[in-house]
């Protein structure tokens, strides 16, 4: 028998040497929660091992990250609901929690690259990622409107790219409009062009105390049972000006990463939602996988499938396991 493909798998060593796809630090993106206050740091129940951190307590976690070889966190904002109304104003306030902690990241850790979330849905009373008219539709030109002054203040305070997850149609070119005409040309955007109205996404919103006050986000979020859209997305976002894109959530939609992946040479970015997260830890938890093994397995499938990066709370654990070696 000439052709013994088992040849290249019979040492640890020669397995090493052919792999197509590794997880390194340099794929990976972090997300932390902040929330205001000071020497708080508070568990998610649906999310074992996440946490809301006060800015104090986040910068920390910031520097020890940046210690491991995490290059880039994304911001998630839990507002009080005393600062929430219907149409988002506390998002582009110069002095809010968000414009805060990039300042303070910026001023501890200055090569941290700092990705914000720009969208409503934090600051919203009604939980929407836009503006809510009396109808209960949500409306997306005004909601724009909101956006581009939410980047605007996030490019002012430091952020490195703002990440537009809302979905309305035409934010990432009048994002990219507004924030060149203010002279912000070197902030990137971060595009979440194909996003899912998906059920994994239970415990982030747990975790921010975001979940829609009535209905569902399925007039803006994309279908689950859509390919084709995706990448209609995708080429809009691209034309708009987008400098990555990404695909939210990644393990149920693979074919939709690799899709977008053979449709552009833009960094394509795989979101390793909550919900996927909450899976394997709960399953870990009761003695059914191997946690360790079940995540990098996980991971290694969204860079197999075309993702360049990958935004995922396993982000330390999987740091801490590599720089063990």
């Amino acid at each position: 028998m000439a052709v013994r493909p088992r040849r290249l798998r019979r040492t640890a060593a020669l397995r090493r040497m052919v792999r197509e796809n590794q997880i390194t630090v340099n794929d990976l993106i972090y997300p932390l929660f902040v929330m205001e206050g000071e020497g708080q740091k508070i568990e998610i129940p649906s999310m074992p091992d996440c946490f809301r951190y006060s800015l104090d307590l986040l910068l920390k976690e910031v520097a020890e990250v940046w210690s491991l070889g995490i290059n880039a966190i994304a911001l998630f904002p839990v507002v009080p609901e005393s600062k929430k109304d219907a149409t988002g104003t506390e998002s582009y306030n110069p002095d809010g929690l968000v414009q805060r902690t990039i300042k303070a990241i910026k001023k501890a850790v200055p090569e941290m690259l700092v990705i914000t979330d720009v969208a409503l849905d934090p600051y919203s009373i009604y939980g929407h990622d836009g503006i809510v008219d009396d109808q209960g539709k949500i409306l997306n030109d005004p909601t724009v409107e909101v956006l581009v002054k939410q980047a605007l203040s996030q490019a002012e305070a430091g952020a490195d790219l703002v990440a537009p997850s809302d979905m309305m149609d035409g934010r990432i070119g009048a994002i990219r409009q507004g924030l060149d005409a203010a002279g912000y040309f070197y902030v990137g955007i971060l595009a979440y062009s194909a996003k899912y109205a998906s059920a994994y996404y239970g415990p982030f919103r747990d975790a921010l105390d975001s979940a829609p006050k009535f209905g569902d986000k399925k007039t803006y979020q994309m279908d689950a049972a859509n390919s084709r859209e995706a990448l209609k997305e995708v080429k809009l976002d691209i034309a708009e000006g987008a400098d990555m894109v990404m695909v939210k959530p990644a393990l149920a939609y693979l074919d939709i990463i690799c899709q977008v992946k053979s449709a552009t040479h833009l960094p394509v970015v795989a979101y390793n939602v909550s919900g996927e997260y909450a899976m394997i830890k709960a399953a870990a938890q009761q003695g059914w996988i191997d946690e360790k093994s079940v995540m990098l397995e996980t991971l290694v499938s969204m860079k197999r499938a075309g993702a360049d990066l990958i935004l995922t709370y396993f982000a330390k654990q999987v740091a801490e396991i590599l720089q063990a070696g």
